[in-house]
C-alpha cells in the first residue's frame, strides 16, 4: 500500500527525486489528517510514544547528532519508507534540529550539500536550520 501526504500538509518538504516529508514541532499536537508511517525525532529526551514506528536520534536543543553513524542510519530508512509511506521529522520547535535533518535528508537525495540548508530555507521554513554549528554540519554531511 501506498501511503504519501497529501499536498496541502503543512510542513511538507518535497525532495528533488520527488519524494516528500513533514516536519513539525513536537510542542504542538499531532496535525489532523493522516498520521505518518515512520516518525523520525531528534530530541535531548526519549520522545513520547506515538501510534507509528519511530526512530529517536538522541540530539540536545541548538546542538547536533550525538550519534552520527545512528543519524545517517535514520536518514537512509527514513528515504526509503518515504518511497511508500508518510515520513515525519521532528523535534521541540520543528526548526534547527528538524531542518537540520531535513537539509541532510536533502543531501542524500541529491542537493549538493553546500545548497543544502538554503534548499530547505526555501521549501520548508526560513528559520531552518538555526546555529552556525548545524549549518557547518550540513555543508560537511
Amino acid at each position: 500500500m501506498i501511503a504519501h501526504w497529501p499536498q496541502d500538509t503543512p510542513g511538507l518538504l518535497r525532495l528533488p527525486s520527488g519524494l516528500t516529508v513533514r516536519g513539525r514541532a513536537l510542542s504542538k499536537p499531532v496535525p489532523d489528517g493522516p498520521v505518518p508511517t515512520l516518525g523520525v525525532y531528534g530530541l535531548g529526551r526519549e520522545p513520547a510514544a506515538t501510534a507509528w514506528p519511530q526512530r529517536w536520534v538522541r540530539w540536545p536543543d541548538f546542538g547536533l547528532p550525538r550519534d552520527r553513524d545512528a543519524f545517517r542510519a535514520a536518514l537512509e530508512e527514513a528515504l526509503v519508507e518515504a518511497r511508500t509511506g508518510r515520513v515525519e521529522f521532528g523535534c521541540g520547535g520543528g526548526r534547527g534540529r528538524t531542518g537540520t535533518a531535513l537539509a541532510c535528508l536533502a543531501v542524500l537525495d541529491g542537493v549538493p550539500a553546500g545548497e543544502a540548508v538554503a534548499y530547505v530555507r526555501q521549501h520548508y521554513s526560513r528559520h531552518a536550520v538555526e546555529t552556525p554549528w548545524q549549518r557547518g554540519f550540513v555543508k560537511r554531511f
